[in-house]
C-alpha cells in the first residue's frame, strides 16, 4: 500500500502508547487506532476519542510506522527497522511521560527484553513487575476475544488499575 507513517506525539505527552503497526484501516485514514482495536483500547483506558487524540495527553507510537501488509492469519509483523531507528529519538523528545503502555508481544519484546515472562499472558499477569516504567497489555484486537474470555482477571485487575492510573495522570 506504500509508505504512510502513522504516529502522533507531543513533547508534553503524559501517556505513551506503543502499539504494533497501523492496520489497513488506519493506513487509509492516517489516524492512529482509528479502528475496532482503537475502540477497545479507548474503552480499556476509560477515555473519550477527544482525550485520546489530544497529543499533550497521549503519544501514539507504533513499533512499525507503516502498514506492514497482510499475512496468512492477519497483518504481518511490524517492520523491524522502525523502532531501533526512531523510538529513541521520539521518546527523547517527550519530556516527562508518566506511563508507557506496551501493547502486544512486539512492544513487550523490544522494551522488556529478557525481563518479560515466557508468554504474553504471564507478562501481562505480572504487570506490576514492570511498574513504574511500563504497563504491558495484550493487543485490543477483536482477534483476541478468545484470550480475553480465557483470562477474566485481565479486566477485573489490569483494566481497573489502568483506568485508575490514566484518570490520575489526566487529572494531575
Amino acid at each position: 500500500m506504500g509508505p504512510n507513517p502513522v504516529v502522533s506525539a507531543h513533547s508534553d505527552s503524559k501517556i505513551v502508547v506503543i502499539g504494533q503497526a497501523p492496520g489497513s484501516v488506519v493506513h487509509q485514514t492516517g489516524v492512529p487506532w482509528d479502528d475496532a482495536s482503537g475502540n477497545r483500547l479507548r474503552d480499556w483506558l476509560g477515555v473519550t476519542e477527544d482525550v485520546f487524540y489530544t497529543p499533550e495527553i497521549f503519544a501514539l507510537i507504533p513499533m512499525g510506522f507503516c502498514y506492514p501488509g497482510k499475512g496468512r492469519s492477519g497483518d504481518l509483523p511490524p517492520r523491524p527497522e522502525c523502532a531501533p531507528k526512531w523510538h529513541g529519538e521520539l521518546l527523547s523528545q517527550i519530556h516527562h511521560p508518566q506511563l508507557i503502555l506496551l501493547i502486544g508481544t512486539y512492544a513487550q519484546q523490544y522494551y522488556l527484553g529478557n525481563r518479560r515472562k515466557s508468554t504474553l499472558t504471564e507478562t501481562v499477569k505480572n504487570y506490576m513487575t514492570y511498574s513504574p516504567d511500563y504497563l504491558p497489555l495484550p493487543h485490543p484486537s477483536p482477534r483476541n476475544n478468545i484470550w480475553l474470555k480465557k483470562n477474566p482477571w485481565f479486566e477485573s485487575e489490569v483494566i481497573d488499575s489502568l483506568r485508575h492510573q490514566v484518570k490520575s495522570i489526566i487529572n494531575s
